[in-house]
């Protein structure tokens, strides 16, 4: 497979995220620039920072830790903005930056960068509030990877253009599975196809022997963060509780395993951006439907899944109802993506009646978009537009603005086009962009 090494190599240090960071910086003092390790936070802030203290630096993490405790200030000392990277392994330097913010003039004074939220700590005593904006990156998009063409803009669509068909990259469908399997990992995306497919299974083993435990201090057993994220894989994109995992890890689990263990456990993953579950999207209906509020379960990349599976690209070939699951991770990650880059969210619909929409663009004025995600092929493509025809049919017309777009959001495909019996875009995820 062609990986568009020449367009994925200048894209990487220009992001989706790049803009928001620029904004952000325009408008506070400091902006916290938090995701998963190995995602480009700190190439991409970088290109923003003025100075930089680098607190994993094996060289002078002692040093810095030890004058963070006795004289913090001086390491805030630097042409703005200043960058401090993995900040969290200080957590005084929250409170420091945000009374630095109160007490100078003018805005973008510091940018933070972490790979983990700190724990609780009396070192942290101010949430930061109107001092310190927070900014989640995540892993490459298949625009940013060079990998979608983007003929067809998400922002524009929400703006009402009026959309009639695009050219798309003609993926196949080995192709989506080897990008499902390598995931977003800048440095993976501009490495030869065997060597990009380790990077997923590196970053999985760092997670499972130290950074679970590492996040917090606390002593967690690696078998059982094994068998956790093997089940959540398994349970991505369902609203699945804590007692079906609890299920899942405890048929090779000797020892008590209460679901306060499990929550624990997860809350590890949580805090050091390993997955990142979707909220529900609560509209005004016609109808008396009870919607429900569970948030769906996914990982940041769906290379995670992959590697906690422990299956690459011909795996996934040969077993196309997981393949079909783990493309909604990969389409899930890069409507994120593009719905942040147009200060957006994404939620999922789902009902008591059992209609249920994977994934709602939704921006602050209350404009919406409509995602149904299939992997490919007629009877797909049919089921999803019934589904995106059926929700809409439930709006509320009065109280919920009718959504800009229907889209069925697929993993191949030559071209994007719009259904004139219905409206409904099919679009290739190779035709993307924000």
């Amino acid at each position: 497979m062609d990986i568009c090494y020449n367009v994925a190599m200048k894209n990487y240090k220009k992001r989706v995220v790049d803009n928001l960071l620029a904004r952000k910086l325009r408008g506070m003092g400091a902006v916290l620039v938090q995701g998963a390790k190995w995602c480009g936070k700190t190439t991409t802030c970088e290109e923003f920072a003025k100075s930089a203290l680098y607190m994993a630096d094996p060289d002078t993490k002692e040093a810095n830790v030890k004058m963070a405790d006795i004289d913090i200030k001086s390491l805030l000392k630097g042409a703005t903005p200043r960058l401090i990277d993995e900040w969290q392994i200080a957590p005084k330097f929250w409170d420091a930056v945000r009374y630095h913010v109160d007490h100078a003039e003018g805005f973008g004074h510091f940018i933070l960068t972490g790979s983990a939220v700190p724990p609780d700590t009396k070192e942290i005593s101010h949430s930061g509030t109107g001092r310190i904006a927070r900014l989640t990156m995540r892993p490459m998009s298949l625009w940013e990877s060079g990998e979608s063409n983007g003929a067809l803009s998400m922002g524009e669509l929400l703006g009402g253009m009026e959309f009639t068909s695009a050219e798309a990259l003609d993926h196949r469908l080995e192709d989506m599975a080897f990008m499902i399997c390598r995931g977003g990992w800048p440095q993976a995306v501009l490495q030869a196809r065997d060597d990009a497919l380790d990077r997923a299974f590196d970053y999985y083993e760092a997670v499972v022997e130290s950074d679970a435990s590492r996040v917090d201090g606390v002593s967690r057993e690696p078998s059982r963060v094994q068998r956790l994220m093997r089940s959540y894989a398994r349970l991505q994109g369902t609203q699945s509780n804590l007692s079906v995992i609890r299920r899942d890890m405890m048929a090779n689990d000797r020892a008590t395993l209460n679901e306060d263990t499990v929550a624990s456990y997860l809350e590890a993953l949580r805090k050091i951006f390993v997955v990142e579950d979707m909220d529900a999207w609560c509209p005004n209906l016609r109808s008396k439907a009870q919607i429900r509020t569970a948030s769906t379960r996914y990982f940041t990349d769906p290379s995670i899944a992959v590697a906690a599976l422990g299956i690459g690209p011909g795996g996934l070939m040969g077993d196309l109802n997981t393949f079909g699951y783990l493309f909604e991770g990969l389409a899930v990650r890069d409507l994120r993506i593009y719905a942040a880059a147009n200060m957006g969210n994404v939620s999922h619909y789902r009902d008591a009646d059992g209609l249920e929409c994977d994934a709602v663009v939704h921006l602050r004025d209350g404009t919406s978009g409509l995602v149904e995600i299939k992997l490919g092929g007629d009877r797909l493509v049919e089921e999803g537009a019934a589904t995106l025809n059926r929700l809409v049919a439930k709006l509320d017309p009065v109280k919920t603005a009718t959504p800009r777009f229907k889209m069925v959001l697929t993993g191949i495909g030559k071209f994007a086009y719009r259904r004139r019996e219905d409206d409904v875009i099919v679009c290739p995820i190779s035709c993307l962009r924000p």
